[in-house]
């Protein structure tokens, strides 16, 4: 079954449940910059992510420096942001706790 990007209307509500994700339009993406403490903890935050994303088969573009992991989020298979975008940026925050 095809993945389906989001519509306007889908996109517009997720924004508002995400205040903390920025929409990037060129893209039809979502992204977010996330500062730790140190080292350790942003690695740590990156391992919890990266285990989600196995197991649901979605898988953030990111980068680390230091204490500070930067996320975005798109389905390529769909074109643009989809509802995995929105569930795994959920699940994101859970996991930043």
């Amino acid at each position: 079954m095809p993945i389906e990007p989001l519509t306007d209307e889908e996109r517009a509500d997720a924004l508002d449940g995400l205040p903390d994700w920025d929409y990037d339009e060129a893209r039809d993406a979502i992204s977010r910059s996330f500062t730790f403490p140190d080292f350790p903890a942003a690695f740590a935050f990156m391992t919890r992510v990266a285990l989600y994303a196995e197991k649901h088969d979605h898988h953030p573009e990111w980068s680390n420096v230091w204490n500070r992991v930067d996320i975005l989020l798109t389905t390529h298979d769909a074109g643009g942001l989809s509802h995995r975008d929105v569930s795994m940026a959920e699940a994101i925050e859970g996991l930043a706790e």
